[in-house]
């Protein structure tokens, strides 16, 4: 009795079913739409598919109805099969494009933008979004290419002129990310996130004081922001103005007594201040919160070795070796070490890497204070 009542329901449930699909029209889902009802609407689309799955508008509009409930993953198989049955369709690949990149699927949203900036070099619209989505994949000077011609015909945008100067930021390009940043400070003198990002840009051009000035000034206007300490205090070490550094470096601990980088560089100070004992504690707290800081694990090789503890030296400088293979002071010191223990075919080799390696310069600001930027 039981499975004849289950077998019945069914059965009502495909009658139902059947007619609804073959009462519904596209008429019907537009109404429901306008009315607000997006659920009911969307239910209506699929029936007129399941109608004619060969009507690419319907799987478009379904997209659509989709998209507005937030369903963007939904939406875009809507829309990738709008696309499959009619290339043409209008807005078909920037609305395919908006469901991805509202998902972070930044690939599939780059190939969409890319399909209509190609077919049409005047829409704007298309650029901007090509830009995010170059932006949000982490590709930053494609993002600033298209950004760029974006933001020339809309300087009221805001968040488009600030993405495109953090993507100028990040590919290196500091004319324009100071340019942007500038416009920016324009509109808004008291921001410190602009102060912050028009230092880092400074920088990268190597106008250190001038983005120790801009540091100054985000700190006048946030005090207790998080990192602005520690950015300065970096600026000031790179300029080998150590004790204003110790003491910014100081001042980031008073707000985050754990700040790796603020301990390790700290750390870096003592030592070169001959206070291997203080600078030994502040690089083993700060590789114990962090354990990627190069500098901490050199400093740490460096004190250690002095103090003949040359198993304990050599681990120290091979990790600071294998987080950044192209820094040559590891090597040499490694070299060095290496010699002291009558390693010679090893200090040897050592040294010959040094010899291939190019002194780099310190990394920029930004690269400090953040491993990226924020995101979209």
């Amino acid at each position: 009795m039981r499975r004849w009542a289950l077998a019945c329901i069914a059965q009502a449930v495909l009658l139902l079913l059947c007619a609804v699909a073959q009462t519904s029209t596209p008429a019907d889902a537009i109404a429901l739409e306008r009315q607000g009802k997006l659920a009911e609407a969307a239910e209506v689309w699929r029936s007129v598919t399941l109608q004619n799955p060969r009507n690419a508008a319907a799987f478009a509009s379904l997209g659509v109805v989709l998209s507005k409930q937030a369903k963007y993953q939904e939406a875009a198989s809507a829309y990738r099969k709008a696309t499959a049955l009619n290339p043409q369709l209008p807005g078909i690949q920037l609305n395919l494009g908006l469901a991805e990149l509202k998902q972070g699927n930044f690939q599939q949203a780059i190939a969409a933008f890319n399909h209509v900036a190609t077919a049409e070099p005047q829409n704007l619209q298309a650029r901007m979004l090509l830009g995010f989505s170059y932006y949000g994949a982490g590709q930053y000077a494609d993002a600033a290419k298209h950004l760029h011609v974006a933001a020339e015909s809309d300087p009221a945008n805001t968040q488009l002129h600030e993405v495109l100067a953090q993507s100028c930021l990040w590919a290196k390009e500091y004319s324009c990310a100071l340019a942007e940043f500038h416009q920016l400070l324009e509109q808004n003198p008291d921001s410190s996130a602009a102060h912050v990002l028009t230092g880092q840009a400074l920088d990268g051009l190597g106008k250190t004081s001038d983005a120790i000035a801009e540091f100054q000034a985000a700190i006048k206007a946030a005090p207790r922001e998080a990192n602005l300490h520690f950015g300065l205090g970096y600026l000031f070490w790179k300029a080998h103005r150590y004790d204003e550094a110790k003491r910014e470096f100081e001042n980031e601990l008073s707000l985050d007594s754990g700040h790796a980088q603020a301990l390790a560089y700290m750390g870096d100070i003592e030592m070169k201040n001959n206070n291997p004992e203080a600078a030994l504690g502040l690089l083993e707290r700060a590789t114990e919160s962090k354990s990627d800081l190069r500098i901490a694990y050199l400093d740490i090789g460096i004190i250690l070795g002095q103090k003949k503890q040359y198993d304990k030296a050599v681990a120290a400088l091979q990790r600071a070796v294998r987080l950044d293979p192209d820094q040559p002071d590891s090597h040499y010191r490694l070299a060095r070490l290496y010699q002291l223990m009558g390693k010679t075919a090893d200090s040897n080799r050592e040294m010959a890497r040094v010899q291939e390696l190019h002194q780099k310069a310190d990394e920029s600001v930004a690269s400090k204070m953040s491993a990226a930027p924020p995101p979209l």
